[in-house]
């Protein structure tokens, strides 16, 4: 069995759910997975997809079983985003006014952490996962991040944030403009998985979002995240 696959007891273990719970979703299909010589098996990058969709559902609650399974070792315990995301890959105001350029500002905003060794390539993985599923939530954030991880083409794990002047299509479910974004850039699922898990959470605290708006900079933005990270513990 290769390490991309994994059985019914190390999904669960690291979903955080019981055993036969998992079982039962994955029987009805609410997983995908598959079924070999009476063993189910699940692929990691298909599970990372189907979690990733669920998330947006999540409580702050089983957000933060998620966050807390999926912990790796590029994770500070103390200020989980903040250990990613640095005061000088905050961009505020972010320039873009389309899709494409919001993306590419992005990535510029992320380079600065001199963590991103390949960003033409990162690009072109975070537009196609864009063309695949919008990243954006209703009220106005989205969190766009490559389909799978490419570890060779970043040093670290990257967090960028941007907030842009004036909202940009970007695929909303509720049809609205979207004015905050956060980048997320990982070496491998489980930071992947830690992270939007935690940006997740971050999201549910009332002001965070509107916070970030109202920040006249890069710095007061940071701050602000820095703060909330720090508080959600």
């Amino acid at each position: 069995m290769t390490p991309s696959v994994l059985t019914l007891e190390e999904l669960a273990e690291r979903l955080g759910r019981d055993r036969r719970e998992v079982e039962k979703l994955a029987d009805r299909g609410r997983i995908p997975g598959r079924k070999r010589d009476g063993r189910w098996q699940f692929h990691d990058s298909e599970v990372t997809s189907w979690l990733e969709q669920e998330l947006r559902d999540y409580s702050p609650e089983e957000l933060r079983q998620v966050a807390e399974t999926h912990r790796s070792e590029e994770i500070h315990h103390e200020e989980p985003l903040t250990s990613l995301l640095r005061p000088e890959t905050v961009a505020v105001p972010l320039e873009g006014r389309t899709k494409r350029g919001v993306l590419e500002a992005l990535m510029e905003a992320a380079g600065a952490s001199y963590q991103v060794w390949d960003p033409a390539r990162l690009l072109q993985a975070v537009t196609e996962r864009e063309e695949l599923c919008s990243t954006a939530f209703p009220g106005g954030v989205a969190v766009p991040h490559p389909r799978n991880q490419l570890a060779d083409a970043l040093g670290e794990s990257v967090v960028a944030c941007g907030v842009t002047s004036k909202g940009v299509p970007f695929g909303a479910p509720d049809g609205r403009l979207t004015d905050v974004f956060f980048l997320v850039l990982c070496r491998d699922a489980r930071t992947h998985l830690h992270v939007l898990a935690r940006i997740g959470r971050l999201l549910h605290v009332d002001g965070l979002v509107d916070g970030l708006r109202e920040a006249p900079d890069s710095v007061a933005a940071y701050d602000l995240i820095h703060e909330t990270d720090d508080q959600l513990g």
